[in-house]
């Protein structure tokens, strides 16, 4: 799939989305080819970049829950509470660098450090701009409302 750059601020590069294999590689941690870059940099500053991040940690832990469903010798409920207090323990630690984890994938990306931090920043300005224009709109619209009946 490819789209055009989002932001205005982008380079005219499109952003094209890697096939599954390669996303899951980029998932596990891996690096994606170059013609990758701006969709990584799209995933990391997008709106849902939290929820991308704790998708691919839980890819990264599919594999050590499967391994300890089936082969850890114990009932079913303590395998499966086992599997539970790790998924626990690890998104507490994967939100805890979740900041570090995306800037380290935009490095790999070839982008600056920071640039994932700096593109977010600069979308919450937006949407900060947008609210207050919203806000000032419904004030006037109210108080034109106001004006009205008063003046009756």
């Amino acid at each position: 799939m490819t789209t055009p750059a989002a932001e205005p601020g982008e380079s005219a590069e499109p952003i094209v989305r890697p096939a599954p294999h390669r996303w899951l590689w980029y998932a596990l941690g891996g690096r994606l080819p170059r013609r990758h870059r701006t969709w990584v940099l799209f995933d990391t500053t997008t709106d849902t970049w939290w929820m991308r991040h704790v998708a691919r940690s839980m890819v990264q832990l599919a594999v050590p829950i499967a391994l300890i469903m089936i082969f850890v010798p114990g009932s079913f409920g303590l395998r499966v509470g086992m599997c539970l207090l790790g998924i626990f323990l690890a998104l507490i630690y994967s939100t805890a660098y979740i900041a570090e984890t995306t800037e380290n994938r935009v490095k790999k990306a070839g982008y600056p450090v920071g640039t994932a931090l700096a593109h977010r920043d600069q979308a919450g300005l937006v949407r900060q701009r947008r609210e207050t224009e919203r806000k000032h709109a419904a004030a006037a619209k109210r108080a034109a409302r106001y004006q009205k009946r008063t003046d009756r």
